[in-house]
C-alpha cells in the first residue's frame, strides 16, 4: 500500500482517530456493498452450486495474521470475490435443491440492514420498546395468518417469541416442561423424565432432552414404518409410554413433527395430542420447515389437532422469505417458560418490569442478549402481504409436483415416499442397476443404495445443481427440495435433465 493511500486513509479517520460510523463513509462504503451483492444475485446462477473447494483451501490464501494498517474497501471485497466466493455452497442460487431453503428477500435484506444498523440489544422492554412491542405484535399476525387457536396469542393469553433456531425453540419447551413436572414429583427425580419423538424427529429435540438433564437412555425415538408415511402412530407412542410408566419411568415431554427433515412425513397431531393429554405430556409440534405453507388455505388442515398442543414453532428463515435466523415459537403458557427461564438481577431492574406491564424476552429464552429479528420479518409482511407469499409458497409446491411427473415418465426412477410439500424423495429402482454394481455388495438393497450415492455425488461434484441425500426406511433418497428464493420452472427442468445425463453415464458404465 502506497504512502499517498496510507495519508488519505489517516485524513478519512480510518487511522488515528478512528470514526467507525462517519455518516458519509458509511454510505459510500455501503452503496458499494449493496452493489457487489446485486451483481453476486446477478451472476449466482453462474457458480458452481456447491463449492468445489478442498478442506484447508483458505489458509493458503489469507495472510497468517491480521493487517497492522488499515485497507480499503475497495480490495476487501476484490478478495471477498477472489477467495470468499469460491468456498461458498450458494444456497440462494435458483439450481439449490438441498437440504431445506434459506430463503431470502429484498425485503428480508432491508430488514437485516436494518436490525442490525440499529444494533440494539433488546433483552427486555426497557432495552428498546419497540423491539419488544413489534415483536409481540408480528408474532400475533403471524399466529392468526396460520389460524393458530387463540390461545397461542397474546391476545388470548398465550404468546409468541422469535428465537435463534428450533434448536433454541425446543430447548426453551423442554426446560419449561421439565421444571413443571420436575415442581409435582421433586428435582431429584429427573433420572425418571422421558421425551418422546419418532425415528424421523429431527435431532435437535434428542440435543435439546441431553442439555436439559434427560437421561440419555430416556429418549424415545420410536419406530415409523412405510405403511404410515412415515408418521409416529398414537398406537405405537401409547405402547411406548405405557411401557416406560410400568419400568417406573414418568412420561414428561413429545415433539410431533409437521413436514420431517428426511422425507417432510406428517406426524397425526390429533391422535397424538389425544394420548399425550391422558398421560400429563407436554406436547412440541415442530414444523420448521412445512409451517410456512400451512398460510395456504389448502395446507392449513396439517395443522389440525394442534389446539390441544402446548406449543408450536416453525421457521420464518426457512421458507418464508425471511434471512437467518428466526424462528417463530408460540406457547399457551408464557409463565411456564418465564419460570423456567427468568432471572432478575438488580442491574435488570426496573418500574415497567416490576409492575407487570410489559413482555422481557430475555425470560422467554436461553440467552440474554437478542437481536431485534421482529423487524426482518415486519417488513416481508408488509413488502408483500399474505396474497403473494401463497402465491410464492404455491410456486414452489407447483414446481414440486412438475418434478414429480417428471419422474413418473421416466420408469427407472421411482418416488420413495408420497410428497406433502415442495420436497420429492427419489431414487434409481434396484432393478434397473446393473453392470458391475451387483458385485460391490450382498444385497439388491445394498447396491441400489451404493448406486443412488454414487449418482446423487456426481451430479453435485458437477457444480451444476445441489442436492442432499437421506435414509428412509433402509433406501437411500436423493431428497429435491424446490425452495430458493430465485427459482423458476426452467431450473427444475434443467435439474432433471442433469440428473437423467448422470444416471444414463452411470447405468452405462
Amino acid at each position: 500500500m502506497g504512502s499517498l493511500q496510507n495519508q488519505e486513509i489517516f485524513e478519512n479517520g480510518f487511522s488515528g482517530t478512528i470514526k467507525p460510523l462517519d455518516p458519509e463513509e458509511f454510505r459510500r462504503q455501503g452503496h458499494l456493498v449493496i452493489d457487489f451483492l446485486a451483481d453476486y444475485y446477478k451472476n449466482v446462477e453462474k457458480y458452481p452450486v456447491r463449492s468445489q473447494v478442498e478442506p484447508g483451501y483458505l489458509k493458503k490464501r489469507v495472510p497468517g495474521s491480521a493487517p497492522y494498517d488499515p485497507e480499503p474497501i475497495e480490495e476487501i471485497l476484490c478478495d471477498v470475490k477472489k477467495d470468499i466466493i469460491p468456498g461458498l455452497t450458494h444456497w440462494q442460487s435458483p439450481n439449490y435443491f438441498a437440504y431445506f431453503p434459506s430463503s431470502g428477500s429484498i425485503a428480508g435484506f432491508l430488514g437485516e440492514m436494518l436490525s442490525t444498523g440499529f444494533n440494539i440489544v433488546g433483552f427486555n422492554w426497557m432495552s428498546s420498546p419497540a423491539a419488544t412491542e413489534l415483536e409481540s405484535i408480528v408474532m400475533d399476525w403471524l399466529g392468526k395468518m396460520l389460524k393458530l387457536p387463540t390461545e397461542f396469542l397474546f391476545s388470548g393469553g398465550g404468546g409468541g417469541v422469535m428465537q435463534g433456531t428450533t434448536c433454541e425453540a425446543i430447548l426453551c419447551t423442554v426446560v419449561a416442561a421439565r421444571d413443571q413436572m420436575l415442581k409435582k414429583i421433586g428435582r431429584d427425580e429427573i433420572n425418571k423424565l422421558v421425551v418422546y419423538g419418532s425415528d424421523q424427529t429431527h435431532s435437535a429435540i434428542q440435543k435439546a432432552a441431553q442439555i436439559a438433564g434427560i437421561n440419555p437412555e430416556n429418549f424415545r425415538a420410536i419406530a415409523t414404518t412405510k405403511a404410515n408415511a412415515f408418521g409416529l402412530t398414537a398406537q405405537a407412542l401409547r405402547e411406548t409410554i405405557e411401557s416406560d410408566i410400568e419400568s417406573g419411568l414418568v412420561p414428561l415431554f413429545l415433539c410431533a413433527t409437521i413436514g420431517t427433515t428426511s422425507s417432510t412425513a406428517v406426524d397425526p397431531l390429533g391422535p397424538l395430542c389425544d394420548v399425550a393429554k391422558e398421560y400429563g405430556i407436554w406436547v412440541h409440534v415442530d414444523a420448521a420447515y412445512a409451517g410456512s405453507v400451512c398460510i395456504c388455505p389448502e395446507y392449513r388442515h396439517f395443522l389440525n389437532g394442534v389446539e390441544n398442543a402446548d406449543s408450536f414453532s416453525f421457521n420464518a428463515h426457512k421458507w418464508f422469505l425471511t434471512t437467518l435466523d428466526c424462528c417463530c415459537l408460540w406457547v399457551k403458557n408464557p409463565s411456564a417458560l418465564v419460570k423456567a427461564l427468568s432471572t432478575y438481577p438488580e442491574y435488570l431492574r426496573n418500574k415497567a418490569s416490576e409492575t407487570k406491564q410489559v413482555v422481557d424476552y430475555k425470560d422467554w429464552q436461553i440467552t440474554l442478549s437478542r437481536r431485534f429479528r421482529s423487524l426482518k420479518l415486519w417488513l416481508v409482511l408488509r413488502s408483500y402481504g399474505v396474497a403473494n407469499l401463497r402465491k410464492f409458497l404455491r410456486s414452489h409446491v407447483k414446481m414440486a409436483k412438475n418434478f414429480e411427473g417428471l419422474i413418473g415418465m421416466d420408469k427407472r426412477f421411482e418416488v420413495v415416499v408420497p410428497r406433502n410439500f415442495a420436497t420429492v424423495c427419489f431414487c434409481i429402482s434396484p432393478i434397473e442397476i446393473g453392470g458391475n454394481y451387483g458385485q460391490i455388495v450382498a444385497s439388491e438393497e445394498e447396491t441400489a443404495n451404493y448406486f443412488n450415492a454414487k449418482l446423487l455425488e456426481a451430479i453435485n461434484e458437477s457444480g451444476k445443481i445441489y442436492m442432499t441425500h437421506s435414509v428412509i426406511g433402509g433406501v437411500y433418497v436423493l431428497r429435491f427440495a424446490v425452495g430458493a428464493s430465485m427459482t423458476e420452472n426452467r431450473h427444475v427442468n434443467f435439474a432433471w435433465k442433469v440428473v437423467q445425463e448422470h444416471a444414463n453415464q452411470l447405468l452405462t458404465m
